[in-house]
């Protein structure tokens, strides 16, 4: 116990806040609007469906830009980068705040959706590189609790600030990027001829974790959106119930990460991968027949439990997957795994309309997918792991 307490103590320092506050500022500001689509609806005198762009006008630039964000940042610098990056989130979030009208309001969302696809992989790829080689499974699950975190705790904050003015949520946010802006992180400028390549990226181990963040997302990893539907639509609960559900799966996975970041230090990879994406498929799979809110609950929780540590085990694949653009390898595959969340429901949706649990059904077996993807990704020697730096730098200059 006091192993793993000094462990903690060691990754989480002052010093590394802006690292992991980074990580919980983008989540936070995708998440916001859900809980305040009446109060936008009201205040701009549209339909829910034109108010759905304030999430999806959000979401769609970042998994697109996120293809090539990480090799710009790695070009330019990731200090510079972030830093100018932080400051269009800030100068965006206040202009969210003051909108008059629909359109501004989803162009100031497409903004920080733009500046987001920047901020996630720069500081995730940053972040593996100031601590020991042998951390970065615990450092990446903190990183990954406070994403949870923001992701659980922002229709929550949300909520509350419309209670008020829902334009307050969006102005905290301002404040939170402004000192981000400020703070330094690790950096390898690389000009001119240094400039990291694309081609690193076109190899067998990438192209498998794309197919296994966009499977992933598009199934296990995004059953939220079915659980909420299946507590409303065929269990009867409020919104306020569904959403509270949600939340405590959030949590529990903000909760937990650490944990299965040190398990991912321990177990490696492979036998990681197996017991993480196994279980998440398997437990999704019969959320479609469950017959009561209380059974929903319990098995989301675990649901939430198992995605925790997959996306522990993604985020670091990822980040040590090409140690040549290693911001590059993290913004590709976050790339995917946005646009399976979104693509996602596209097809799983008008399913669960016709029989709800063969839409879980679907989730579980793209989870299979995920799976076979990530041992494909996993196999042979673990180069870019076994060498990654383990540079202890200094995240505030």
């Amino acid at each position: 116990m006091g192993s793993m307490e000094s462990h903690d103590q060691r990754l989480l320092t002052v010093r590394m806040l802006p690292y992991y506050m980074g990580g919980f500022l983008g989540p936070f500001g995708t998440m916001v609007v859900l809980s305040i689509y009446p109060e936008l609806r009201r205040d701009f005198d549209v339909g829910t469906g034109a108010v759905n762009w304030s999430f999806s006008g959000y979401l769609l630039p970042m998994a697109a830009l996120m293809l090539v964000s990480g090799t710009i940042g790695e070009r330019f610098g990731r200090r510079r980068v972030l830093r100018l990056t932080f400051i269009a989130y800030a100068v965006a979030s206040l202009l969210a705040a003051v909108a008059p009208n629909l359109e501004l309001f989803v162009t100031a969302r497409a903004l920080q959706g733009v500046s987001n696809a920047f901020i996630t992989p720069l500081l995730l790829a940053a972040l593996v590189e100031v601590v020991p080689a042998a951390q970065s499974g615990g450092a990446v699950g903190i990183y990954a609790s406070f994403q949870a975190a923001g992701s659980a705790s922002a229709p929550l904050v949300g909520g509350l600030a419309a209670a008020v003015d829902w334009r307050l949520a969006f102005i905290g946010v301002a404040a939170v990027a402004g000192v981000l802006a400020t703070q330094s992180i690790v950096d390898e400028p690389r000009p001119g001829l240094a400039a990291p390549p694309i081609k690193p990226l076109l190899t067998r181990r990438m192209v498998s974790l794309w197919v296994a963040s966009f499977a992933g997302a598009a199934g296990p990893l995004g059953a939220a959106v079915l659980v909420g539907l299946y507590l409303r639509d065929e269990l009867g609960t409020t919104a306020a119930a569904a959403g509270a559900v949600l939340a405590l799966g959030g949590a529990c996975t903000a909760v937990v990460s650490p944990s299965w970041g040190r398990l991912l230090d321990r177990w490696g990879a492979r036998r990681s991968a197996l017991v993480a994406l196994i279980a998440a498929s398997a437990l999704v799979a019969p959320l479609g027949m469950l017959d009561s809110v209380a059974n929903v609950v319990v098995a989301f929780v675990a649901v939430s439990l198992a995605i925790g540590f997959t996306l522990v085990i993604l985020l670091q694949l990822t980040a040590l997957a090409v140690p040549e653009n290693r911001s590059g390898g993290v913004s590709s595959s976050l790339s995917f795994r946005f646009a399976g969340h979104a693509i996602g429901p596209l097809f799983l949706i008008p399913l669960f309309d016709r029989r709800p649990e063969a839409a879980f059904l679907v989730a579980a077996a793209l989870g299979v997918v995920m799976l076979a993807a990530v041992l494909v990704a996993i196999s042979g020697p673990m180069r870019s792991a076994e060498s990654a730096p383990a540079q202890v730098a200094d995240p505030a200059g």
